[in-house]
């Protein structure tokens, strides 16, 4: 059985405020660069939808939501990434979720319910899979239901992408659900088509679920990260296994409205949705009115990634070859090795007022007792860039080359792709 523990042992700001807020920040201006909170605001017509709306706070959301906002979800997967028309069906393959936070829960919920009304496994608790590093919501969806968590390593020697295929086939067999987050909170690597259609693969022959956490999917520089819908497209379009999770916070810079969706196969969008009706929240109707609107416009996207960009390239060149630094391939995260990232961000708040994520409060420690985001810290390039900027010179000022050469050059290897079996 696997060790019990509470999902809060998983949760990183409650960690971080036990290692920090004993501390004066060391700067009269603190800038926290800790959450993935984004700080440009999203267009000014998400107002004017949900006031237009407004006769319908009365009423409770639609669990199902309605057929505008369905449709404005599947149009924007077919534009997306070049679907064929018809294969999303907006009622069918498409659930509204309150973001995609509530969705990844209470599709573990779902999965390992289904895993207990028929009696599969032989005793031992079902199993599921998650990277490490990893969202924590992955982790405390597992223990809450009573699952074992598996973390796989998504490290610099595996591109970022978890190896799922190097797992024991008994375990891959007591899996129920696999979580894929691409492009990756918190390296920022985007899994290529051949791994995605790998793992769609070993799911099929495992018979569990893969959600594919595509939050992140609209946050690049030049090259749209790949999706597992497109990858399914080219292979004739089935979608058992599959659930692609999608939301407007980071998309369109709306984390507070919370509003998303999944799609993917039928049957798994119904038993998502029972779920959600017995333990989740719909998604009002004022708010699908803002969010059927946010899916069908672009400009205000490829303006928040000019946003990024800068704040990008601003990186670059602060940094150099600093710390292992790369660009991401989606996000805005930095993933900076500086040798004991606990120590860094204690450091950093204490000399600087700033505030990073220690790498290692975003993992756990493998079988071999390391840790694998021990050695890192977690920066999010979320504000303007002038903040930014100065941010990114007091992480210099204060951590300046503390990693050596050698460390740095670990970090910056070229990556290896890993393969799924």
């Amino acid at each position: 059985m696997p060790e019990r523990r509470s999902f809060q042992a998983f949760h990183p700001f409650a960690r971080l405020s036990r290692l920090l807020d004993a501390h004066p920040a060391g700067h009269d201006t603190p800038i926290l660069l800790s959450i993935g909170e984004p700080k440009n605001q999203p267009p000014a017509f998400v107002t004017e939808e949900i006031v237009g709306a407004a006769a319908k706070w009365s009423s409770y959301p639609p669990p199902r939501g309605t057929a505008a906002y369905n449709g404005a979800c599947a149009d924007w997967l077919t534009r997306r990434y070049g679907l064929p028309q018809g294969m999303i069906d907006p009622q069918r393959h498409v659930l509204p979720l309150p973001g995609s936070r509530e969705g990844l829960f209470f599709a573990v919920v779902s999965a390992v319910q289904e895993h207990a009304v028929e009696g599969k496994g032989d005793g031992a608790p079902p199993v599921i899979l998650m990277p490490n590093p990893f969202y924590h919501v992955y982790a405390g969806a597992a223990v809450a239901m009573g699952a074992e968590p598996v973390f796989v390593p998504a490290t610099a020697a595996t591109g970022f992408m978890p190896n799922y295929g190097a797992l024991d086939p008994a375990v891959l067999d007591r899996a129920v659900f696999c979580f894929l987050n691409s492009p990756a909170n918190p390296q920022g690597a985007a899994a290529d088509r051949a791994y995605l259609a790998r793992l769609v693969a070993l799911a099929r022959r495992h018979d569990f679920i893969v959600g594919f956490d595509e939050c992140y999917a609209e946050i690049y520089d030049t090259t749209p990260p790949a999706g597992v819908l497109e990858v399914i497209a080219e292979s004739g379009g089935a979608l058992d296994h599959v659930l692609a999770f999608h939301s407007l916070s980071k998309r369109s810079s709306a984390p507070g409205l919370r509003c998303g969706f999944a799609a993917g196969d039928a049957a798994l969008i119904d038993k998502l949705d029972a779920a959600l009706r017995v333990g989740g929240a719909g998604v009002s109707l004022p708010i699908l009115a803002a969010g059927t609107r946010l899916w069908r416009e672009e400009a205000h996207v490829e303006a928040n990634r000019d946003y990024y960009r800068r704040n990008f390239e601003l990186a670059a060149r602060i940094l150099g070859n600093r710390f292992g630094f790369r660009k991401p391939d989606g996000g805005f995260f930095l993933w900076l090795d500086v040798g004991d990232g606990e120590a860094a961000a204690l450091k950093l708040w204490r000399e600087a007022g700033v505030r990073v994520v220690p790498g290692g409060y975003m993992s756990e420690p493998g079988p071999d007792g390391v840790n694998p985001g021990a050695r890192y810290i977690r920066v999010a390039l979320v504000y303007d860039a002038a903040t930014t900027e100065e941010g990114l010179n007091r992480i210099v000022q204060v951590l300046g080359d503390d990693v050596g050469d050698d460390d740095a050059a670990v970090s910056a290897a070229p990556q290896v792709a890993a393969a799924e079996g």
